[in-house]
C-alpha cells in the first residue's frame, strides 16, 4: 500500500543515461577500452521511481519527445506505478540524455546532460495545472528547471503549504535554488552543490561538511544532508546533526546513487521516521544502486532497505 493517500509531486528531468565505464585508466583525447550501457535516467525520474519502489504514490511532471527514448521512458513509469498523465510530450522533440565516464574504480570523470526540453515546462503549463499542487502531500524538483518556472513552483507550493524536496542536480544548476532555501523542507547536495549553496569553500572534511550542513539548515532548509562518497553523509536539522558512515560496497555504476538517497529519506519523512534514522535508509538505498547497472535499482525495496542495514 501506497505510505501516503496522496501522491508525491515529482517534477523535472526524464531521459536516458549513456555510460562509459573504463576498463583501467583514462587517457583523455584518445579511445579508451571499456564498456558502455545504456539506462532510463534524469534526476527527477529516478527519484519518483525509487519512491513508487518503496510504495509511495507518485505523480510525474517531466517533459520528452515524441520519439521511442521518450516512449519508453513514460511507459516504464508506468509499470513502475507512476502517474505520468501531466507529463509533456514535445511534438518533434528530442527527449533528454545523459553522457557519463565512469573510470575504472566507479567514479564519474567527466558527464555531459543534454536536458534542454525540460524547458517545455514553462510556468504557463504549471499555472493551468495548479490543482496537481493541492493534490500533493509533498513537492520534489531538480534543479533543471528554469529559474522562472521553480519561481512559479515555489509560488505554488507556498499557496497550497506544500513541502518541498529538491535535488541541486549538478555544481553548475545549484544556484538555482539559492533563492528558496528558507522554502526547503529537504535538499541533499554533495559537497560541491553544497559550497554553491552556503557560498563558501568547498567541504574537504567531515567537520567541514556538517558546518555546511548546519549553514544550511541556518539559511532556513529543515533537513540538509551532505553526502561525501565513501565518508558516508553528514545531516542537520535545527534540533540535531551528526555522520551516518558509508556501506562498503563493490561499485557497478555510480549514477543515480544520490537520486535513490534523496527518494528514501523523503520515504521517511513521509513516515515520521526520525532524521539519523531516514539518512541510513538513504545510505542504503544509495548503496543498492551503486551495486547496479542501472539508474534505479530494480529490486529496491523497503524489505532490502532494512535488510542491508542489519546486515
Amino acid at each position: 500500500m501506497p505510505s501516503t493517500s496522496r501522491s508525491v509531486l515529482v517534477i523535472g528531468a526524464a531521459g536516458f543515461d549513456i555510460k562509459g565505464l573504463a576498463a583501467g585508466e583514462i587517457l583523455y583525447g584518445s579511445s579508451n577500452a571499456g564498456r558502455v550501457r545504456h539506462s532510463l535516467g534524469g534526476v527527477a525520474r529516478n527519484i519518483a521511481e525509487n519512491l513508487a519502489r518503496l510504495d509511495v504514490a507518485v505523480t510525474l511532471l517531466t517533459a520528452v519527445g515524441d520519439d521511442e527514448a521518450g516512449k519508453q521512458i513514460l511507459h516504464h513509469a508506468e509499470e513502475c506505478g507512476i502517474d505520468v498523465t501531466p507529463s509533456i510530450v514535445v511534438k518533434g522533440g528530442r527527449t533528454g540524455a545523459y553522457l557519463a565516464v565512469v573510470d575504472a574504480n566507479g567514479g564519474l570523470s567527466v558527464a555531459i546532460d543534454d536536458m534542454g526540453i525540460v524547458g517545455s515546462i514553462t510556468p504557463q503549463y504549471l499555472n493551468h495545472r495548479r490543482r496537481l499542487f493541492g493534490e500533493a502531500s509533498m513537492l520534489v524538483v531538480d534543479a533543471n528547471l528554469a529559474p522562472a518556472t521553480l519561481d512559479t513552483v515555489f509560488s505554488l507550493a507556498v499557496k497550497n503549504k506544500l513541502p518541498v524536496c529538491a535535488d541541486p542536480t549538478s555544481t553548475a544548476l545549484a544556484e538555482r535554488l539559492c533563492p528558496y532555501l528558507r522554502q526547503l523542507h529537504l535538499v541533499a547536495p554533495n559537497t560541491s552543490e553544497a559550497a554553491v549553496l552556503t557560498d563558501r569553500p568547498v567541504a574537504r572534511t567531515q567537520d567541514e561538511a556538517l558546518d555546511a550542513a548546519r549553514e544550511l539548515v541556518a539559511r532556513g532548509v529543515d533537513i540538509a544532508i551532505l553526502t561525501l562518497a565513501d565518508l558516508g553523509s553528514v545531516y542537520a536539522t535545527p534540533e540535531e546533526s551528526g555522520l551516518v558512515p558509508a556501506m562498503r560496497v563493490d561499485i557497478v555504476d555510480p549514477s543515480g546513487a544520490g537520486d535513490a538517497l534523496t527518494a528514501a529519506t523523503i520515504f521517511a519523512a513521509l513516515n515520521d521516521i526520525p532524521t539519523h534514522e531516514a539518512v541510513r535508509l538513504g545510505i542504503a538505498a544509495a548503496s543498492l544502486t551503486l551495486e547496479s547497472r542501472e539508474s534505479v535499482a530494480p529490486d529496491l525495496s523497503l524489505e532490502k532497505l532494512y535488510a542491508r542495514l542489519a546486515a
